[in-house]
């Protein structure tokens, strides 16, 4: 099959890193089944695997001297393991991006995401989507919504997934609550504003660019905070006394601004800048309030006045992707209608590596998707509903 691989021989910049390979098809082991991949969906974390920062993917599998990324994925089940009964072949499907041993007692009546052999698919395995052929766990498979084409069906699960286990199962989200969205207009943001519209929360999206902040507020933000504004307050690391303290400055108008619009400060910080941002969201979210972190793009060693923290009994909450039922509570949400993929631009096969260097540049707004199988966009529609939102507005 043709694959886009990435060797440790050639990380660097996601242009140079990912290189068409021919690679053999995977057989599927004992409860794990082969999808043909219609579509893929484009994720940070393969901007990291191409990087090789902030570690090299091939230390968490070190068996395999390739890397075959990408964690979204829609398709058709083309064989079935031992064992498998749920699927059969012809069956449509997306994927998400969890695994771990069912050999591990957590998987039973904890949470698999506490399973010491969790990994996320596509990024701490091989064998992701950016390939004719993939190899999941039964378990990863979804019924794909009968309503999205296959471009619009790979846009969704990593980013939606987390969004979701983040405010409705780690800060059980509701109606009334405030949010602060960092990143709005990104994979992660535009689920979270989403969520927030959905359950009657109200939100504020902060974004990169006026057009950008149009696209949270049709998604349902209360308005929008454009970051260029409040520069100053991002932290960089190693500030002086004076810089710091004009840095903390710029955040107190920054918590003001965010007041203004919500009308109190936010009950809870949906985070996942890291070291830029983390000085201000725990200093903004309201005491008692919580601050949700999935990631940290910008940096992941941290340094914040702590004393927001304790004496405003604040809680900082670490959220990693989500479980097989976190994942199917959400895609009913998308079968439903009640949430949308919001997609900003497909790509052919041939653009693997052209896409992630757009979000590794941050060129992009909502997700990317990666037409495999698929010829042209549109197909795999087999029933009337709205699909994508698109991520430029008015288009």
């Amino acid at each position: 099959m043709t694959a886009w691989v990435i060797r440790q021989d050639r990380e660097g910049e996601p242009r140079d890193a990912f290189q068409l390979e021919q690679i053999e098809v995977p057989q599927p082991q004992a409860f794990e089944v082969v999808v043909r991949v219609m579509a893929a969906g484009v994720n940070f974390n393969n901007v990291w695997a191409a990087l090789g920062t902030p570690v090299s993917v091939f230390r968490y599998h070190p068996e395999e001297d390739h890397h075959i990324g990408g964690s979204d994925a829609s398709g058709i089940v083309w064989k079935v393991g031992d064992g498998v009964t749920r699927w059969k072949i012809g069956d449509e499907v997306v994927i998400h991006c969890n695994q771990a041993s069912y050999e591990d007692v957590e998987v039973h009546g904890l949470d698999p995401l506490a399973a010491p052999s969790q990994k996320i698919w596509g990024y701490e395995t091989s064998w992701g989507s950016f390939a004719q052929f993939c190899k999941v766990q039964a378990q990863q498979l979804l019924a794909k919504p009968e309503h999205l084409t296959w471009e619009e069906a790979a846009a969704y699960g990593l980013t939606y997934f987390t969004a979701y286990r983040m405010l409705i199962d780690q800060c059980k989200l509701q109606a009334g609550h405030k949010v602060l969205v960092w990143g709005a207009a990104g994979g992660l943001g535009v689920f979270a504003t989403q969520l927030c519209a959905l359950t009657g929360a109200d939100c504020v999206g902060v974004v990169s660019s006026d057009e950008k902040g149009e696209l949270v507020k049709q998604l349902g933000a209360k308005d929008f905070i454009n970051r260029s504004a409040f520069a100053g307050m991002m932290r960089e690391g190693g500030e002086t006394p004076d810089e710091e303290q004009a840095r903390f400055a710029e955040s107190r108008r920054f918590g003001k601004r965010v007041k203004e619009i919500l009308g109190d400060a936010p009950d809870i910080v949906f985070e996942h800048v890291g070291k830029a941002t983390f000085p201000t969201s725990v200093f903004v979210v309201k005491p008692f309030g919580k601050v949700v972190i999935c990631g940290a793009t910008s940096g992941f060693h941290l340094d914040f006045d702590v004393r927001y923290l304790w004496m405003r009994q604040k809680q900082i909450i670490g959220s990693h992707f989500a479980n097989a039922w976190e994942c199917t509570k959400a895609n009913d949400l998308i079968r439903e209608s009640k949430i949308r993929p919001v997609l900003w631009k497909t790509m052919p096969f041939e653009g693997v590596a052209e896409a992630h260097q757009l979000m590794y540049e941050n060129k992009h707004s909502g997700k990317i998707a990666v037409l495999v199988g698929a010829s042209e966009t549109g197909l795999g529609k087999t029933a009337d509903g709205p699909g994508a939102i698109s991520a430029e507005v008015g288009s």
